[in-house]
């Protein structure tokens, strides 16, 4: 090895996961070392690590990390499918999958573009719009609240709990706990009567699906218990809903950055799947995926990960590697062509995020329709963002345009 291996502090929440110092790190080799472990830099070698059996999903470690060793939140995230490996995760996967079948989310559809209208219809007259609070948010939440099949008034508190407990991914989580244990109490509660509703009363939904599967699992298959069903339930609404809320602005963002995909997109809305991917690739909420090494791993070029050593796979910059791609800029019709690579941000193996078809059919359907109803949309002054590390996205993201 020729070159030292750059140090990047992603543990700085001021540290931007998408900047200069990353992308002149990537130049001079694939790897870094962070206070978090190893970073993985380049397309190849994120996506052969993250398929890499001799890896387990690495974020079971995240609070011990931040010094959380016990307590609600602790005890939570060691139990969800993030973090379960081995026979467990295997069997809870097993059971959640039928929820997550590609044709019960595809018909959906219909209702996802009928939200996205409705939504739209509520500020298009005025010419301006706080995206997240009158778009992103209740958009992503009432979606939740229609595949969960949980009343739909109560979306703001499904959100606000959703929204406390996004914090378990920000780099200052030590500070968070009484926040994200406050939410965790309260949408446990409030799921815990939403299932003995459905044992109760049941119904054609996401929440009696899962009540079958604890109850009456295939032959030869442990069921979910109560509790390992509160568990995923809660992740269920916590990840669904922020992840897509935060990546509908940044999706915005991305494509207002380039106005000639934003009209592009407008006039073809069957390009709506290859902009998800497109814009997961270039401006992911999720910034970092990741993998602790199960044995002693040589990955070459000096990297020796150990047994236990955790690495992060850092997702724009495995998205926009040039390496991998003749030209990783941001191209909608390039994406259709299949001319990019697939991006990290839903992750891969067996840890493949469950829950991908619905973020893509949901955002596929909200694209489209925020371009063509606000065709000379502008940002409104700078908004409020998140740090570029963790889970990021807007906080507060206004814009203007041609009232309608």
């Amino acid at each position: 090895m020729s070159y030292d291996v750059p140090r990047l502090d992603l543990a700085d929440p001021a540290f931007d996961t998408t900047g200069p110092d990353v992308h002149s790190a990537r130049e001079q080799t694939w790897w870094a070392r962070t206070p978090y472990g190893f970073a993985v830099l380049r397309h190849a070698e994120s996506a052969a690590l993250l398929r890499d059996r001799r890896f387990i999903q690495g974020n079971a470690r995240w609070p011990e990390q931040n010094g959380i060793h016990s307590g609600l939140f602790h005890d939570w995230w060691a139990e969800t499918l993030l973090s379960l490996e081995g026979g467990d995760h295997d069997r809870v996967r097993r059971l959640l999958l039928p929820a997550f079948r590609k044709r019960s989310i595809e018909a959906m559809r219909p209702s996802f573009t009928a939200l996205a209208e409705e939504l739209i219809d509520g500020f298009a007259a005025r010419g301006q719009v706080e995206l997240v609070a009158e778009f992103a948010e209740p958009y992503a939440a009432r979606i939740i609240c229609r595949l969960l099949g949980l009343d739909e008034e109560h979306w703001p508190q499904v959100a606000h709990w959703a929204d406390d407990l996004g914090a378990s991914f920000s780099i200052d989580v030590g500070a968070q706990v009484p926040r994200i244990e406050a939410a965790l109490d309260g949408l446990s509660g409030y799921l815990a009567d939403v299932v003995a509703e459905r044992r109760a009363h049941p119904r054609e939904d996401f929440v009696t699906t899962l009540v079958q599967a604890a109850d009456d699992p295939p032959a030869g298959t442990a069921g979910l218990t109560d509790h390992e069903l509160s568990v995923a339930l809660v992740f269920l609404v916590f990840a669904g809903m922020e992840t897509t809320r935060n990546q509908i602005g940044l999706a915005v963002q991305t494509l207002l950055g380039h106005p000639d995909q934003w009209r592009l997109l407008a006039s073809r809305p069957d390009l709506g799947p290859a902009c998800v991917e497109e814009v997961m690739r270039v401006n992911p909420t999720v910034t970092w995926v990741t993998r602790e090494a199960v044995e002693d791993v040589d990955l070459g070029d000096g990297l020796v990960v150990p047994a236990g050593g955790v690495v992060q796979v850092l997702s724009h910059a495995a998205g926009t590697d040039p390496t991998a791609m003749a030209d990783p800029g941001f191209d909608l019709e390039a994406a259709e062509r299949g001319e990019h690579p697939p991006h990290t941000g839903f992750g891969a193996g067996i840890h493949h995020c469950l829950g991908h078809m619905v973020a893509r059919v949901d955002m596929a359907a909200a694209l489209p329709l925020l371009a063509r109803r606000m065709p000379d949309a502008r940002a409104d002054g700078p908004g409020e963002w998140m740090p570029v590390s963790g889970n990021t996205g807007a906080l507060r993201f206004p814009l203007r345009f041609t009232p309608s």
